[in-house]
């Protein structure tokens, strides 16, 4: 091929064309650098290494670095991190200058005692083994249709290992290693999960909202709206509605344990913080200490 003067002078405009808009390129972008630059304080990136590096989003953010970048506004204060340790808080509060405030514990309680020790199963389930999948299937073979199914997605959903299962498949919460994160708030397809201060030591166990034959037909430990809890325990702490126990923790200060010792089924218990659920002595006692076997389902009336 045979280099002409024509082709050298084309060339060499080219060059000099792509030259020229790389210069004017780079001039723009240095001129939007400049517009445009937002600042960030540098003590955000040193607060975020202070973080667990969790991302749970307990503290009320999506995740460390917002809370790092609120953290250093000033808007939120360290104490919010319950993932942190408190000696680890304290060195945040002192590199930033703040106080770090006294913020009550809030753990996962579950709203159901309905092991298999205690609820019957009308079918048995067969297909994936979630929790979620098995709640699409006729409600997952439990008769009782607000019942814990067992299958683990809380469990798996637990980034902090918070939660394990007892022998009747039941979740039992750790609370020690509970952030409060919401993860198995969200998983749970029943909704049996709620985030609770542990000031709320009068808890029901039980979401089953049936009248009571249905409900016990159902499950030995459900609430059958008996209303004995609502005479025993001090004017307007208790209610019955839609056939349950309900807790009115605004006032929390009349609570005690009065309120659950005439509980025929033990629905209604006092949690002291990591600790068993304590029944009341009217409550009739669980001996049996294996899975029920299957039953058929109840006729139709």
């Amino acid at each position: 091929m045979e280099i002409t003067t024509e082709s050298i002078n084309q060339l060499l405009l080219a060059s000099f064309f792509m030259a020229a808009l790389g210069i004017v390129l780079a001039g723009v972008l240095s001129i939007a650098n400049r517009r445009l630059y937002v600042y960030e304080d540098p003590k955000i990136d040193e607060v975020e290494e202070l973080l667990p590096h969790a991302n749970c989003g307990a503290c009320g953010t999506p995740g460390c670095r917002p809370f790092a970048e609120a953290l250093v506004a000033q808007t939120v204060d360290p104490g919010l991190c319950t993932v942190n340790s408190k000696d680890m808080n304290q060195v945040i509060a002192d590199f930033l200058g703040v106080e770090v405030s006294q913020h009550e514990k809030k753990v996962a309680r579950l709203a159901c005692a309905g092991g298999n020790h205690v609820a019957y199963t009308r079918a048995n389930y067969q297909g994936l083994k979630t929790c979620r999948a098995a709640a699409l299937v006729s409600g997952g073979g439990k008769g009782c249709t607000w019942a814990c199914l067992g299958l683990e997605d809380c469990g798996t959903a637990c980034d902090f290992d918070a939660i394990s299962f007892n022998k009747f498949n039941l979740p039992v919460v750790d609370e020690d290693l509970c952030t409060a994160c919401n993860d198995c708030v969200v998983e749970c397809p029943k909704d049996l999960f709620s985030l609770q201060p542990i000031s709320n030591k009068l808890w029901v166990a039980c979401s089953n909202k049936d009248n009571m034959d249905e409900s016990e037909a159902h499950c030995d430990v459900a609430c059958n709206a008996c209303t004995r809890c609502v005479s025993d325990a001090p004017e307007g702490l208790i209610t019955i509605q839609n056939d349950l126990a309900v807790v009115d923790y605004s006032k929390n200060g009349l609570a005690s344990k009065v309120a659950i010792e005439r509980c025929p089924t033990g629905a209604i218990v006092w949690k002291d913080y990591n600790s068993e659920s304590q029944r009341g002595v009217g409550s009739r006692k669980i001996v049996r200490k294996e899975p029920i076997a299957r039953v058929e389902p109840l006729p139709r009336v």
